[in-house]
């Protein structure tokens, strides 16, 4: 063996990259001064490709397979280089490996609130959060607009960046949606979609691709869940004026069954202070019948009932007695007009319910000259 051909054995080198992590997209190949020796093997494995970068320029990117740098091999790399085909000898240049797999289960989220109007709603705010999968699409490009010279890129470093990319866009896909609040959780999927097309085009900008996108929950404010559920309790999905009826009459009965047991408490009261004067000396029993009794506790204060109006099938009220009477002045309220209060069996006539029989007999006399 000559010493050309001892020094051409030693020149022999085997490049590869066995990747040991889950988050590693780039990775360079180090050698001492970047010397890559003439006639190296480069193995390329699935899932993975390898770009040449020499004198800082980007030369050629290898897909999976075997490679030996030669410069036959090799054409873009010769005429960089200027080799003559009769000396061979080491070159300087730099190899990084691509991670061409994809990275899954990355997470997302909105920060803030996204305000939308909702058609049933109105403007309100919604958060969202899911997960995607990443692929390095074009490694060239990645490396070139993202990656730059770092020695060992990582999917941590990009990451944060993505998430703003796909936060925004779904911002600006679900206003335009128009896809009401209630009906997003059947629609998740669809949307998922959306997003990962609108988002397509900046991806590629980077030389990567969001091969999957996934919508795992939508949520609204509390005060918007507090009011589906109290529409939920009650079986009615009504507007917003048939829930502030609702709420009023709730609020009512409240009133009704409080006041209802102030009068227990009084009545019970009154009883125990009579039996207390019975023994005590005002009855059969006592020391003395001239003694005088106590008195007796005022009754508490009737409740007032409030009304509701039934006029051509649409209700009205509640309406306090005295609201009652200006309808009847006005004209407004009739003896035949249907009426309920709470604790009455059904509707009835207003001519026929004691309480308010009165506000008819009652009337001003016509005005002069009518």
């Amino acid at each position: 063996m000559g010493i050309f051909d001892f020094l051409t054995g030693e020149f022999i080198d085997v490049i590869h990259w066995t990747d040991d992590t889950r988050d590693t997209m780039v990775w360079r190949f180090e050698r001492e001064e970047h010397e890559i020796k003439y006639g190296a093997k480069l193995t390329v494995r699935e899932g993975q490709a390898a770009v040449f970068v020499h004198e800082g320029q980007l030369a050629d990117v290898f897909s999976p397979g075997l490679y030996m740098l030669e410069t036959n091999n090799m054409p873009i790399m010769t005429t960089l280089q200027h080799w003559d085909h009769g000396f061979q000898s080491p070159f300087k240049s730099e190899i990084y490996y691509v991670n061409t797999t994809r990275f899954s289960d990355l997470k997302w989220g909105t920060k803030n609130p996204i305000m939308l109007r909702d058609p049933e709603f109105g403007p309100t705010r919604i958060r969202a959060f899911g997960t995607y999968t990443i692929k390095v699409a074009d490694p060239a490009v990645f490396l070139r607009e993202i990656v730059g010279t770092d020695g060992e890129f990582t999917m941590d470093e990009i990451s944060y960046q993505i998430r703003n990319i796909i936060v925004q866009e779904f911002s600006r896909v679900i206003a335009q949606s128009g896809i009401p609040v209630l009906d997003m959780a059947a629609n998740t999927a669809d949307v998922g979609k959306l997003i990962a097309t609108a988002i397509d085009p900046v991806m590629k900008q980077y030389g990567l691709t969001i091969p999957e996108l996934y919508i795992e929950n939508i949520s609204l404010p509390p005060v918007v869940e507090k009011a589906l559920d109290e529409r939920t309790s009650r079986g009615v999905a009504g507007n917003l004026d048939e829930h502030m009826k609702w709420k009023a009459a709730e609020a009512m009965t409240m009133e009704g069954s409080a006041a209802g047991s102030a009068m227990g408490m009084g009545m019970g009261a009154g009883l125990g202070m009579q039996m207390g004067n019975m023994t005590m000396g005002g009855g059969p029993w006592g020391a003395s019948a001239s003694a005088p009794a106590a008195a007796a506790p005022p009754p508490p204060p009737p409740v007032e009932h409030v009304w509701h109006v039934a006029i051509d099938g649409n209700v009205t009220g509640p309406f306090s007695k005295a609201a009652m009477g200006r309808q009847v002045t006005a004209g407004e309220l009739t003896r035949d007009t249907m009426v309920w209060t709470q604790g009455q069996d059904g509707w009835m006539k207003a001519g026929d319910v004691t309480e308010l029989a009165q506000l008819f007999t009652i009337m001003p006399p016509p005005p002069p000259g009518a």
